[in-house]
């Protein structure tokens, strides 16, 4: 049998009813325990913000086991409380916990409007408070944050309870609250003034002038002010004998609906200097249309903050009033104009029998009284623009909108989209909520805090609170605990104030295609993405309206146009991890493997492009997926361009597939990506990602994409002067190819073998390894692999000092590339066949090779081997007494090599460039240059590069 639980009370002394009477719980710290759940009801509190309320002073060693003690004790009294992960939650209903029955009630009235109905709900609300709450128990500051919301909304409460009753006619009832609300708030002049046309209205005028007096009285003595401009007009009408309003008209006081400015309002001082100017009734007739401004933004940036707060900066341009109306826009049902032009009409002083019934006629009616009386109107949280039109007033008036959606048909309207705060704003945000001194003492930590909320206002905002609440944590326990972020969104949660909980309220507005997409695009990482993703993800061309669907929602962000023309979009950083959360179905994979498909198509279609593809290795049973063809070709026209803009996205692509356990797609892209990584001399990116994918084959038992990857990671460790680590990964490549029966990428791991023999001085071996792999890519046909072979003899006969022979090969591959249209190959043999001219004393001819090399490396782009044929050439010029020109090609090429980050290119021409100048006698220049060479090689020989 399932036994109820106790009915619970916390607005005012802790109460636990149950059939049999008061239930009475022994030992205060239990009661506290149950009052903190209660507090938190139907949310986790963690039992290190338990043992904080328990044991504010010192916590005992036996913390965690006491509190499970005590929890033990209260389900033994009939109290439901369950474990989840490191701390306890109580679930209960509205029906079980008079704070949870209060909110209920005010929302029941909210939606009710100016009504008897609201009425009554607001009375029943006010009726549950006892109170102040948790009046019986020692104060917490883990409390204190929901205990100053529950006095907010009772304090707000009992004034919609006074303005619903003035509006509908019943001043004589509102008297006796408005009273007990001055009570409590006794310089609150709207309270005054409600209370004097309730007097007055009710026929009790001398009473009403009473109560002006007895507020000045209190005014001049105690704080040495007089009465605002508005209550001293409510006392002229008294004086007048202003007759009371028709039955069916509520007091025409001007309404300042206005909600409480954010009291720690941070940053944002052109935004605030832009809105103010931009609706100051001072900067337009009276008669003239309507100021407008629109702020958009995405969830939790601060939108509503910002409006409220300029808004308020406003107030004494609009003496009329200011009306503030939430529309609702990421509700379920957002709010029906019919029904807030009626919220506003009552607000105005149109008495519910008076309202008339129709859209058209209330919109009429809200626009002539506006028209006499400007004002400024708040309208926050918006749907789109047919919601906002219907409210917009007809002339003279300032309305000043927000919206997560972007609201850009309102003619004349200022646009104004928000962003995130700058570093040193979040920084200061923080400090105000969680102290200020707290965050100076521990400031990295502050930063890196401030970083994992991606600046993101209400991200802030809730650490924040979450420091405040604990105030022995170090600054250090909450970066460690969000540096995590599959768990950050759990972290940024305090109270009702939660990131999951705004971005879901955006996401349940999307159309299925358009949340798929989200969806989709929170697995692709922080780098900016191109929009034909969106494509992929839906697998068809043309999803543009998709990416404005997400743009419009501001849930996307346009991060700028790439060099070949593409928009760029990025989620922030908190967004996509609520994306990302959502995203752990078949059809969210399957976008996976058709986006990482498109990045592989694209890359090898632009590879296929570059100056030179030598040696490529491709994944054949990688997943591709094509873009238009019109859109690849012009994507990819200049190839080097795309690669540039698309690097980020490639590499994080190669690290997503392997986490994802697609391994095909991990080294298939690794590999396509080899030709820009050698152009470009990214050896790190061309490292880490053939890592990423070695790893991500060898799981799956990818034998193929494990000798790739080995023969790739070779290459870089040649680069690097590894011989050592490269002979070992070439080798186990050519063992792994051969027993996949693959000649050619075993004959690519042959050439890679000899060529670690002939750097390592091992010539005569060097060259039967270059003829072995010679005659395999003779025997499959491989004209490409002939050349480069041809060449790579040749340069080791060079390096035997055998003129005849390199002339010999050196030929037979200048021949060969001229067959295949290869012009980078001919270059590379032209900067041999110029060290061979060099070699017999042929120094016109040296140079003109040289020269030729130099030209079509720099047609091609390829900066890398244009550094190497312009220091060759720099050389020759020198040693034909040059001086000025050879060390200008020498000092070029040494900056080129600086900026690859080819550091042993760098260590080469630093020496030339000193042996220049000490030959020339400049001594001082040549020991500068010989001390950067020396230094240079001595790091990479630390490094383990030489």
């Amino acid at each position: 049998m399932v036994v109820d639980q106790p009915v619970f009370g916390v607005l005012g002394p802790l109460r636990i009813d149950v059939p049999e009477g008061p239930l009475r719980i022994a030992g205060g710290k239990p009661k506290l325990l149950l009052a903190s759940l209660l507090l938190d009801a139907n949310q986790v509190v963690g039992s290190d913000v338990l043992a904080e309320v328990l044991w504010p002073r010192a916590r005992p060693s036996s913390a965690v086991a006491n509190l499970r003690t005590y929890v033990s004790s209260l389900r033994s009294a009939g109290v439901r409380i369950a474990t989840r992960g490191s701390g306890y939650v109580i679930e209960v209903g509205a029906d079980r916990l008079d704070a949870l029955r209060f909110e209920e009630l005010v929302g029941r009235a909210r939606a009710a409007g100016r009504t008897g109905e609201a009425a009554e709900h607001l009375r029943a609300a006010l009726a549950l408070w006892r109170g102040t709450p948790l009046a019986d128990l020692p104060a917490s500051p883990a409390w204190d944050g929901r205990l100053r919301v529950l006095a907010q909304a009772r304090l707000a409460a009992a004034e919609e309870l006074a303005e619903t009753m003035l509006a509908r006619g019943e001043h004589a009832a509102a008297i006796d609250g408005l009273r007990e609300l001055i009570g409590e708030h006794p310089y609150r002049e709207d309270l005054w003034q409600r209370l004097i046309l309730a007097l007055h209205h009710s026929g009790r005028r001398a009473e009403a002038l009473h109560a002006y007096t007895a507020v000045r009285r209190q005014l001049v003595d105690e704080l040495g002010v007089e009465p605002g401009q508005e209550l001293r007009d409510v006392h002229a009408r008294v004086l007048a004998g202003d007759p009371p309003p028709a039955p069916h008209q509520a007091p025409a006081a001007a309404p300042h609906q206005l909600p409480a400015d954010v009291p720690d309002f941070t940053g944002r001082a052109h935004e605030v200097a832009d809105l103010t100017r931009a609706l100051s009734a001072g900067r337009r007739p009276v008669d003239g249309p309507p100021a407008i401004a629109v702020v958009t933004g995405p969830p939790g940036v601060g939108k509503s903050a910002l409006a409220v707060h300029c808004a308020h900066a406003l107030r004494a341009a609009y003496p009329a009033g200011q009306l503030y109306l939430c529309l609702g826009g990421t509700d379920a049902d957002p709010a029906d104009p019919l029904d807030l032009l009626a919220e506003a009409l009552r607000a105005l002083g149109v008495a519910e029998p008076a309202l008339p019934p129709t859209l058209r006629e209330r919109a009429s009616l809200y626009r002539s009284l506006l028209s006499e009386r400007p004002m400024l109107v708040l309208l926050d949280d918006a749907a789109d623009t047919a919601q906002v039109r219907a409210l917009l007033p007809g002339s003279g008036c300032a309305v000043l909108v927000t919206s997560r959606r972007r609201i850009a048909e309102l003619p004349g309207a200022l646009q104004l989209e928000l962003d995130v705060l700058t570093p040193a704003e979040a920084e200061r945000l923080l400090g105000q909520i969680a102290g200020a001194r707290r965050v100076a003492a521990e400031p990295e930590a502050a930063r890196a805090i401030v970083r994992s909320c991606g600046h993101l206002p209400l991200a802030v905002r809730v650490a924040g609170a979450r420091l405040a609440g604990r105030p022995g944590w170090p600054l250090g326990v909450l970066r460690q605990r969000l540096a995590d972020e599959a768990g950050r969104l759990d972290e940024l949660r305090a109270g009702d104030l939660e990131v999951r909980g705004s971005v879901e309220l955006s996401y349940r507005r999307l159309p299925g295609d358009v949340a798929l997409a989200f969806r989709a695009l929170g697995l692709l990482g922080a780098q900016s993405v191109p929009g034909w993703v969106a494509d992929a993800v839906l697998d068809r061309h043309r999803s543009e309206a998709v990416v404005d669907a997400l743009v419009d929602a501001n849930l996307l962000r346009l991060a700028g146009t790439d060099p070949v023309g593409q928009p760029r979009y990025r989620l922030h950083d908190l967004v996509r991890c609520a994306a990302r959360e959502k995203a752990g179905g078949d059809s969210e994979r399957h976008a996976l493997v058709r986006v990482l498909g498109g990045w592989l198509t694209a890359a090898e279609h632009a590879s296929a492009r570059l100056p030179t593809t030598l040696f490529g290795l491709t994944s054949e049973r990688a997943p591709r997926w094509s873009l238009e063809r019109d859109t690849l070709d012009r994507l990819t026209a200049e190839p080097l361009p795309w690669f540039e803009a698309e690097r980020e996205s490639l590499v994080s692509a190669v690290r997503l597939a392997a986490g994802a356990g697609l391994a095909q797609s991990a080294w298939g892209l690794a590999a396509t990506l080899v030709p820009y990584f050698d152009l470009h001399c990214r050896l790190e990116e061309w490292q880490d990602t053939h890592r990423v994918a070695l790893d991500a084959a060898r799981a799956a038992g990818d034998r193929q994409g494990e000798a790739a990857m080995l023969r790739g990671l070779a290459q870089v460790c040649l680069y690097q002067d590894r011989y050592a680590e490269a002979g070992e990964m070439f080798r186990r490549a050519r063992v792994l190819f051969r027993e996949l029966g693959d000649p050619r990428g075993e004959a690519i791991s042959i050439c890679g073998l000899a060529a670690v023999d002939q750097f390592s001085y091992r010539h005569l071996a060097a060259l039967g390894s270059f003829r072995h792999a010679l005659a395999m890519f003779l025997a499959i046909g491989d004209r490409s692999g002939e050349a480069y072979v041809r060449q790579a003899i040749g340069r080791v006969h060079l390096s035997l000092r055998d003129p005849r022979q390199a002339a010999r090969w050196l030929g037979d591959a200048l021949r060969l590339a001229g067959e295949l249209g290869d012009a980078h190959r001919e270059a590379c043999v032209s900067t041999q066949l110029g060290r061979l001219y060099d070699l017999v004393a042929e120094s016109d001819r040296a140079m003109r090779c040289q020269g030729h090399a130099l030209d079509i490396f720099e047609s091609l782009g390829d900066r890398h081997c244009g550094a190497y044929a312009m220091r060759n050439l720099g050389g020759l010029q020198v040693a034909r007494g040059d001086r000025s020109d050879g060390s200008d090609q020498l000092k070029r090429s040494l900056e080129i090599f600086r900026q690859l980050g080819d550091r042993s290119g760098e260590a080469d021409t630093y020496q030339t460039l000193g042996e220049l100048y000490r030959s020339s006698g400049r001594s001082a220049l040549a020991r500068h240059y010989l001390h950067q060479a020396r230094t240079l090689r001595k790091e990479l020989t630390q490094t383990g590069v030489k």
